[in-house]
């Protein structure tokens, strides 16, 4: 099982202007070279949860997001990207060919996760306001989103435990709930109301005051390790 969130050693901080703690966000790409700016400004991650697509490109507001091509499974933490309607497109790498695009509303001091989801036949994009609180004391918070566009309602459990979230069909997703921190877990993806697992991410430490998303993605209908159903780790930030 790999953590999907790339290059941990870059840190973005945003620092909310509404009362909010000071939250730190993971960054793959770049850090924010002016800290203080006049413009309004969100955070924008963005996961390629679209099992068969080929390697894309992300462009947010006419300019290309990633630095490499974005192959399935990869995911961008928080940048700093300019609020209000900006338009969302995502290109085939290869082709440059436009895959789905679309103008998103995004509002100031918000992170936001935006998602490419389902077949290469029926492309979307998936945007959620990611609804950060700092985690008490002790604790992780964890979040979990269904993006299987062919897979059963599923639950998430903590092995021989209990459900952290039930129910779950394509694009339902849980809200952001406590976990005890420091502790090491094997969570596995069920079918809802069943011991039928689908996917598991074994023996992971969630950290007190880190955030998470448990992202389940692939296809039923998989015959490959490439598009098969699975779970990965998304670290959204952490809290000072």
């Amino acid at each position: 099982m790999k953590t999907s969130t790339k290059n941990r050693k870059s840190i973005l901080a945003f620092i909310f202007i509404l009362g909010l703690p000071v939250l730190l966000f993971t960054s793959c790409v770049k850090q924010a070279t002016n800290t203080y700016t006049s413009t309004p400004v969100a955070g924008l991650a963005f996961i390629q949860a679209s099992p068969d697509q080929p390697s894309v490109d992300l462009f947010v507001n006419n300019s290309r997001y990633n630095t490499t091509p974005i192959p399935y499974g990869t995911s961008y933490s928080y940048l700093t990207i300019n609020a209000g309607k900006i338009p969302i497109a995502v290109y085939n790498d290869a082709t440059m060919k436009a895959i789905v695009a679309d103008t998103i509303q995004f509002d100031k001091n918000i992170p936001y996760s935006l998602f490419l989801v389902n077949t290469v036949s029926h492309p979307q994009l998936f945007v959620l306001a990611d609804t950060l609180v700092k985690p008490a004391t002790g604790d992780a918070g964890i979040r979990f989103i269904n993006l299987s566009p062919d897979a059963p309602a599923v639950d998430l459990v903590i092995k021989d435990g209990a459900a952290l979230a039930s129910n779950m069909s394509f694009k339902q997703h849980s809200v952001f709930s406590p976990l005890l921190g420091n502790t090491l877990y094997t969570l596995e993806v069920h079918a809802a109301g069943t011991s039928t697992v689908l996917a598991t991410i074994p023996s992971f430490k969630y950290q007190a005051g880190y955030v998470y998303t448990i992202w389940f993605h692939g296809l039923a209908a998989g015959t490959t390790n490439s598009n098969k159903l699975a779970a990965d780790v998304f670290l959204n930030g952490y809290f000072q």
